[in-house]
This record gives C-alpha cells, sequence and structure tokens, in this order.
C-alpha cells in the first residue's frame, strides 16, 4: 500500500508542520547532518520505499537550501520512493527568469534542470517571479497563487473605494486578474531601474485620488521599491496604501524600509519565514493550500478549485 509522506528541509520546518496539521498527518522523519566543512547529508529515518515522498522546502538563501533539497531528492530516490515530489513554496533565483542583457546567467533554467536531474517527479511551488519558468520543467508543475489567500483578507478589510496598483508593467495581468473579481479600478507602477534593488524613476499611470490602494507583488526583497510605490501613491492622494506580497525575502534594510514608510500594512504568506513580525508586517499562512495540492497530487485529483478563476463571483 502506498502512503503519502511529508518531509521538511531546514529552511520550512514551520511551514511543513502547519501543512502537515492541515493534511491530518505527522512529519516525516529526517535528519539532516551538517559535516564542519559546511556540507550536507541528509538521512531518512523511516522508510520511503514504494511512497509518495513530498519534500517541503523554500530555496530562500538559495545556495544551502537548494542543495539541501537536491539531496534529500537524490537520496529519496536511492531509498526507493515511488514519487518524488518537491515541495517549493519559495522559488529561489526566479528572477533570472531570461538572458536580458548579454553574457548573464538564467539561473530559474538552471534550478529547474537541476531538480529534474535530482530526480524530482513533480514541483508544487506557488506565485513564481514569472509564470513561463513552469515551462523550463520536463515534468509536471503545480503553479499555485496567493490570491486563495489574499481575496479573502481582502473582503475583510471591506474597503470602500478599493483600487489595486502594479508595481511594474510586468505584473499588470496579475493584478488586472485580482481586480476583475472585485470588479475594482487599477493603476501601474511604471518604474526604471538603474540596476538591481535601484530604482532611477517611477510614475503612476492612473487615478489613485482618495482611494484606498492596495499593492499586490509576488516578492518583497529589501522593500526600497515599495516604499517608494507606496510613497508616490500617497503624494497622488490615495487615501490609504497597503500592500499584500507573496514571499517575505526582506534582506538588507527591509525591515526599516517598511517600518518608515507611508505602507499601513504590509501582509506576506508564510513561503519564507519572517525573522520579525512588527506592526506593519502580519502573516497569512498558506499550510491550508499546499496541504490540499499535497493530498490532490497524491489521490490524482484535480488542483483547479484552488484557483482565482474558480472563486470568481457576479458583483
Amino acid at each position: 500500500m502506498q502512503y503519502a509522506k511529508i518531509f521538511a528541509g531546514t529552511g520550512s520546518q514551520k511551514l511543513a508542520e502547519q501543512i502537515c496539521k492541515r493534511y491530518g498527518t505527522r512529519l516525516g522523519k529526517i535528519n539532516i547532518q551538517r559535516f564542519s566543512d559546511g556540507e550536507i547529508s541528509p538521512i531518512f529515518l523511516e522508510s520511503v520505499r514504494g511512497d509518495y515522498v513530498f519534500l517541503v522546502q523554500s530555496t530562500f538563501s538559495p545556495a544551502e537550501n537548494l542543495m539541501e533539497l537536491l539531496l534529500m531528492i537524490d537520496a529519496a530516490r536511492r531509498a526507493s520512493a515511488y514519487k518524488v515530489i518537491a515541495v517549493i513554496p519559495y522559488y529561489g533565483y526566479a528572477r533570472q527568469d531570461r538572458k536580458d542583457r548579454p553574457r548573464v546567467a538564467i539561473g530559474s533554467k538552471l534550478v529547474a534542470n537541476m531538480l529534474v536531474a535530482a530526480g524530482a517527479d513533480r514541483v508544487i511551488t506557488m506565485d513564481l517571479h514569472a509564470p513561463q519558468i513552469q515551462g523550463y520543467f520536463d515534468i509536471p508543475v503545480d503553479h499555485l497563487d496567493s490570491h486563495a489567500v489574499f481575496i479573502p483578507y481582502i473582503e475583510n478589510l471591506r474597503l470602500e473605494n478599493l483600487t489595486f496598483a502594479a508595481p511594474d508593467v510586468g505584473a499588470t495581468n496579475r493584478i488586472r486578474e485580482i481586480a476583475s473579481f472585485f470588479n475594482a479600478e487599477m493603476v501601474i507602477c511604471d518604474k526604471h531601474r538603474k540596476r538591481a534593488n535601484e530604482i532611477a524613476s517611477m510614475v503612476v499611470i492612473g487615478e489613485v485620488k482618495d482611494r484606498d490602494v492596495v499593492i499586490i507583488d509576488d516578492i518583497c526583497d529589501t522593500g526600497g521599491t515599495l516604499a517608494k510605490s507606496a510613497g508616490l501613491l500617497k503624494e497622488k492622494g490615495a487615501r490609504t496604501v497597503r500592500a499584500l506580497i507573496t514571499h517575505p525575502v526582506l534582506s538588507g534594510k527591509a525591515y526599516e524600509n517598511i517600518e518608515n514608510s507611508v505602507l499601513s500594512e504590509l501582509v506576506v504568506c508564510d513561503t519564507i519565514p519572517v525573522k520579525q513580525e512588527t506592526g506593519k508586517i502580519k502573516v497569512l499562512s498558506v499550510a491550508e493550500l499546499f496541504a490540499v495540492a499535497i493530498r490532490n497530487a497524491f489521490e490524482n485529483k484535480s488542483i483547479t478549485s484552488l484557483f482565482i478563476h474558480s472563486q470568481r463571483k457576479d458583483k
């Protein structure tokens, strides 16, 4: 008889525990040894022969967490698991999704190649920086959408003049979908970068005067772009500005930037552990979403019900 067994990497231990709680199972036993020189050696402490093995690990601080996940996949494969599914709530290197200038790597494609080479049979992830990254894989990819947790939160806010803001032109389609769900207006913050994490200029396309603006994006890294976007929206007359971000990378001076910004709140998912919850930073769990996706993958059922178009209602 085949079983679904869920194991956690060190980067996603807490989320994996919550996923197991909602799934109705216990977290599998694994020991991830580290040698004094930094090498990683995962050992499964229970049999996985013939089972569906789900390995939960986000690849933030990507080098070590990614290597750990690859070794876990290899260990499960060599232990005769029937299927090995990499559950990657946050897919690191996703911002390196194309060759946008000469002589650069396409990191997200390289990571996809490594996951397949290690022996993954399927990937379950959430809010890839670029949806086309799914095409880098020659195995099935279940690409979950954080709108499933953001929509109920926004509904509970009961904002009177709701307007959604795309933090850049690339996010337009994503924002248009959720704005359509709420029958709300949308604007675009068009930015020009000098280099990564540094903005040269930004303009707002659309009207935000006396509106309650919600910025939605997939990643908040240093928080500089987010803070600048919020400040510009306020200057243009927005009544309130808040942000809902899937992956709280929050590196560098991110916490300082958020606290000093005009944002009324920053709502994030627990795809990456937040170092500190503050008065402005709130965390929503995606454990239920991943638990359902894992169950449906094990039982060969559809995950369509987890997406925004399945929740759409007449307004």
